[in-house]
Protein backbone atom coordinates (compact mmCIF):
# COMPACT_ATOMS: atom_id res chain seq x y z
CA UNK A 1 0.00 0.00 0.00
CA UNK A 2 1.80 3.13 -0.80
CA UNK A 3 1.91 6.09 1.47
CA UNK A 4 -0.85 8.66 0.32
CA UNK A 5 -3.03 5.52 0.94
CA UNK A 6 -1.95 4.95 4.32
CA UNK A 7 -2.00 8.19 5.60
CA UNK A 8 -5.80 8.05 3.87
CA UNK A 9 -6.39 6.02 6.99
CA UNK A 10 -5.61 8.90 9.23
CA UNK A 11 -6.43 12.05 7.17
CA UNK A 12 -9.34 11.95 4.41
CA UNK A 13 -8.52 11.98 0.65
CA UNK A 14 -10.09 15.53 0.43
CA UNK A 15 -7.12 16.49 3.56
CA UNK A 16 -4.44 14.82 1.53
CA UNK A 17 -5.60 16.40 -1.81
CA UNK A 18 -5.62 19.83 -0.15
CA UNK A 19 -2.08 19.52 1.34
CA UNK A 20 -1.27 18.20 -2.06
CA UNK A 21 -2.33 20.79 -4.12
CA UNK A 22 -1.08 23.71 -1.81
CA UNK A 23 2.35 21.97 -1.86
CA UNK A 24 2.10 21.93 -5.64
CA UNK A 25 0.90 25.66 -5.29
CA UNK A 26 3.98 26.31 -2.91
CA UNK A 27 6.41 24.95 -4.87
CA UNK A 28 5.44 26.44 -8.47
CA UNK A 29 5.33 29.50 -6.50
CA UNK A 30 9.02 29.31 -5.10
CA UNK A 31 9.75 28.94 -9.26
CA UNK A 32 7.88 31.45 -10.56
CA UNK A 33 9.36 33.96 -8.10
CA UNK A 34 13.22 32.55 -8.60
CA UNK A 35 12.95 33.47 -12.03
CA UNK A 36 11.09 36.86 -11.69
CA UNK A 37 13.60 37.85 -9.49
CA UNK A 38 16.08 37.85 -11.97
CA UNK A 39 14.08 39.89 -14.25
CA UNK A 40 13.92 42.80 -11.52
CA UNK A 41 14.76 45.59 -13.02
CA UNK A 42 16.32 46.50 -9.71
CA UNK A 43 18.26 45.29 -6.61
CA UNK A 44 15.60 46.32 -4.66
CA UNK A 45 13.00 44.30 -6.81
CA UNK A 46 15.14 41.06 -6.81
CA UNK A 47 16.11 41.26 -3.38
CA UNK A 48 12.59 41.55 -2.51
CA UNK A 49 11.25 38.19 -4.73
CA UNK A 50 14.55 36.00 -4.03
CA UNK A 51 13.01 36.58 -0.05
CA UNK A 52 9.16 36.05 -0.95
CA UNK A 53 10.82 32.70 -2.76
CA UNK A 54 12.32 31.41 0.18
CA UNK A 55 9.49 31.58 2.27
CA UNK A 56 7.43 29.63 -0.34
CA UNK A 57 9.56 26.90 -0.60
CA UNK A 58 9.74 27.06 3.48
CA UNK A 59 5.69 26.60 3.42
CA UNK A 60 6.27 23.85 1.00
CA UNK A 61 8.41 22.28 3.25
CA UNK A 62 6.16 23.00 6.45
CA UNK A 63 3.12 20.70 3.87
CA UNK A 64 5.57 18.52 3.12
CA UNK A 65 6.88 17.60 6.44
CA UNK A 66 3.39 16.78 7.66
CA UNK A 67 2.39 14.76 5.14
CA UNK A 68 5.34 12.60 6.26
CA UNK A 69 4.07 12.89 9.60
CA UNK A 70 0.96 11.00 8.84
CA UNK A 71 2.75 8.59 6.49
CA UNK A 72 1.66 10.65 3.05
CA UNK A 73 4.07 11.18 0.27
CA UNK A 74 4.06 14.79 -0.76
CA UNK A 75 5.22 13.96 -4.52
CA UNK A 76 2.06 11.45 -4.45
CA UNK A 77 0.08 13.78 -3.01
CA UNK A 78 1.15 16.85 -5.59
CA UNK A 79 0.83 14.64 -7.95
CA UNK A 80 -3.14 14.41 -9.78
CA UNK A 81 -2.73 18.88 -9.29
CA UNK A 82 0.69 19.22 -11.78
CA UNK A 83 -0.85 18.78 -15.16
CA UNK A 84 -3.51 21.85 -14.13
CA UNK A 85 -1.16 24.11 -12.21
CA UNK A 86 1.49 23.52 -15.09
CA UNK A 87 -0.85 24.54 -17.85
CA UNK A 88 -2.20 27.31 -16.38
CA UNK A 89 1.35 28.42 -15.91
CA UNK A 90 2.45 28.01 -19.37
CA UNK A 91 -0.75 29.60 -20.53
CA UNK A 92 -0.39 32.61 -18.39
CA UNK A 93 3.77 33.40 -18.96
CA UNK A 94 4.19 36.99 -18.50
CA UNK A 95 6.13 39.33 -20.83
CA UNK A 96 7.64 41.72 -18.72
CA UNK A 97 7.83 42.48 -15.04
CA UNK A 98 5.01 44.18 -14.38
CA UNK A 99 2.90 41.44 -15.89
CA UNK A 100 4.85 39.03 -13.60
CA UNK A 101 3.60 41.19 -10.63
CA UNK A 102 -0.06 41.36 -11.13
CA UNK A 103 0.36 37.30 -11.90
CA UNK A 104 1.88 36.92 -8.57
CA UNK A 105 -0.38 39.24 -7.31
CA UNK A 106 -3.77 37.53 -8.52
CA UNK A 107 -2.81 33.98 -8.67
CA UNK A 108 -1.79 34.34 -4.52
CA UNK A 109 -4.51 35.95 -3.39
CA UNK A 110 -7.00 33.90 -5.19
CA UNK A 111 -5.44 30.57 -3.94
CA UNK A 112 -5.31 32.37 -0.08
CA UNK A 113 -9.02 33.09 -0.73
CA UNK A 114 -10.05 29.64 -1.75
CA UNK A 115 -7.75 27.57 0.81
CA UNK A 116 -9.22 30.09 3.98
CA UNK A 117 -12.47 29.01 2.57
CA UNK A 118 -12.06 25.13 2.73
CA UNK A 119 -9.85 25.58 6.19
CA UNK A 120 -12.81 26.59 7.65
CA UNK A 121 -14.27 22.62 7.78
CA UNK A 122 -10.59 21.42 8.78
CA UNK A 123 -9.55 20.27 12.64
CA UNK A 124 -7.44 22.66 14.19
CA UNK A 125 -3.83 21.25 13.31
CA UNK A 126 -4.26 21.26 10.06
CA UNK A 127 -6.49 24.39 10.26
CA UNK A 128 -3.28 26.15 11.40
CA UNK A 129 -1.10 24.84 9.51
CA UNK A 130 -3.07 25.61 6.34
CA UNK A 131 -3.72 29.69 7.49
CA UNK A 132 0.24 29.78 7.74
CA UNK A 133 0.92 28.77 5.11
CA UNK A 134 -1.42 31.21 3.66
CA UNK A 135 0.50 34.40 5.40
CA UNK A 136 1.63 37.31 2.74
CA UNK A 137 5.23 36.67 2.53
CA UNK A 138 5.10 40.42 1.92
CA UNK A 139 4.38 40.21 -1.83
CA UNK A 140 1.33 42.14 -2.01
CA UNK A 141 2.31 45.24 -0.47
CA UNK A 142 5.47 45.02 -2.64
CA UNK A 143 3.13 44.40 -5.88
CA UNK A 144 0.99 47.22 -4.79
CA UNK A 145 3.75 50.21 -4.67
CA UNK A 146 5.52 49.38 -8.22
CA UNK A 147 2.16 48.92 -9.97
CA UNK A 148 1.27 52.15 -8.59
CA UNK A 149 4.29 53.84 -9.26
CA UNK A 150 4.28 51.92 -13.31
CA UNK A 151 0.72 53.77 -13.21
CA UNK A 152 1.52 56.88 -12.31
CA UNK A 153 4.70 56.94 -14.70
CA UNK A 154 2.49 56.04 -18.32
CA UNK A 155 -1.31 55.87 -17.45
CA UNK A 156 -1.54 53.56 -20.54
CA UNK A 157 -0.23 50.58 -18.48
CA UNK A 158 -3.79 50.23 -16.48
CA UNK A 159 -5.43 49.22 -19.36
CA UNK A 160 -2.98 46.39 -20.75
CA UNK A 161 -2.48 45.32 -16.73
CA UNK A 162 -6.31 45.30 -16.63
CA UNK A 163 -6.55 43.14 -19.30
CA UNK A 164 -4.26 40.84 -18.28
CA UNK A 165 -5.74 40.63 -14.27
CA UNK A 166 -8.98 39.92 -16.26
CA UNK A 167 -6.96 36.94 -18.56
CA UNK A 168 -5.78 35.64 -15.58
CA UNK A 169 -8.47 35.52 -13.38
CA UNK A 170 -10.42 33.31 -16.27
CA UNK A 171 -7.60 30.92 -16.48
CA UNK A 172 -7.04 30.65 -13.24
CA UNK A 173 -10.51 29.63 -12.11
CA UNK A 174 -11.00 27.25 -15.36
CA UNK A 175 -8.35 25.36 -14.32
CA UNK A 176 -9.57 25.08 -10.66
CA UNK A 177 -13.08 24.05 -11.98
CA UNK A 178 -11.18 21.25 -13.61
CA UNK A 179 -9.71 20.70 -10.44
CA UNK A 180 -12.12 19.93 -8.40
CA UNK A 181 -14.68 18.36 -11.11
CA UNK A 182 -11.95 15.78 -10.71
CA UNK A 183 -11.11 15.26 -7.27
CA UNK A 184 -14.03 14.52 -5.47
CA UNK A 185 -12.60 14.58 -2.25
CA UNK A 186 -11.92 19.10 -2.58
CA UNK A 187 -15.52 18.83 -3.88
CA UNK A 188 -16.69 17.45 -0.58
CA UNK A 189 -14.80 19.79 1.58
CA UNK A 190 -16.38 22.93 -0.41
CA UNK A 191 -19.67 21.59 -0.15
CA UNK A 192 -18.92 21.10 3.74
CA UNK A 193 -18.10 24.00 4.19
CA UNK A 194 -21.04 26.06 2.33
CA UNK A 195 -23.93 27.68 3.91
CA UNK A 196 -25.42 27.80 0.76
CA UNK A 197 -26.91 24.96 -1.49
CA UNK A 198 -25.35 25.53 -4.58
CA UNK A 199 -21.71 25.17 -3.06
CA UNK A 200 -19.30 25.39 -5.57
CA UNK A 201 -20.69 27.83 -7.73
CA UNK A 202 -21.21 29.93 -4.61
CA UNK A 203 -17.74 29.84 -3.85
CA UNK A 204 -16.35 30.95 -7.00
CA UNK A 205 -18.41 33.97 -7.61
CA UNK A 206 -17.25 34.94 -3.52
CA UNK A 207 -13.29 34.00 -5.64
CA UNK A 208 -14.54 36.62 -8.28
CA UNK A 209 -15.75 39.16 -6.26
CA UNK A 210 -12.89 39.03 -3.91
CA UNK A 211 -10.53 39.66 -7.04
CA UNK A 212 -12.45 42.69 -8.10
CA UNK A 213 -12.04 44.54 -4.77
CA UNK A 214 -8.52 43.81 -4.92
CA UNK A 215 -7.95 45.36 -8.28
CA UNK A 216 -9.65 48.35 -7.07
CA UNK A 217 -6.81 48.70 -4.54
CA UNK A 218 -4.22 47.77 -7.23
CA UNK A 219 -5.61 50.57 -9.16
CA UNK A 220 -6.65 48.19 -12.12
CA UNK A 221 -10.09 48.01 -11.72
Amino acid sequence: MNGVTEARAEISGGVVDLLGVLAYGELSAFDRLAEDARSAPTLAGRVALASMAGAEIGHYEMLANHLHAHGASVEEAMQPFRQHVDAFQESTAPRTWLESLVKAYVVDNLAADLYRELATVLDDEIRRIVLTVLDDTGHSAFAEREVAAAIEADSSQRDRLSLWSRRLLGEALTQAQYIVAERDGLAELIVAGSVDLSGIAALFRKLQQGHAKRMQVLGLG
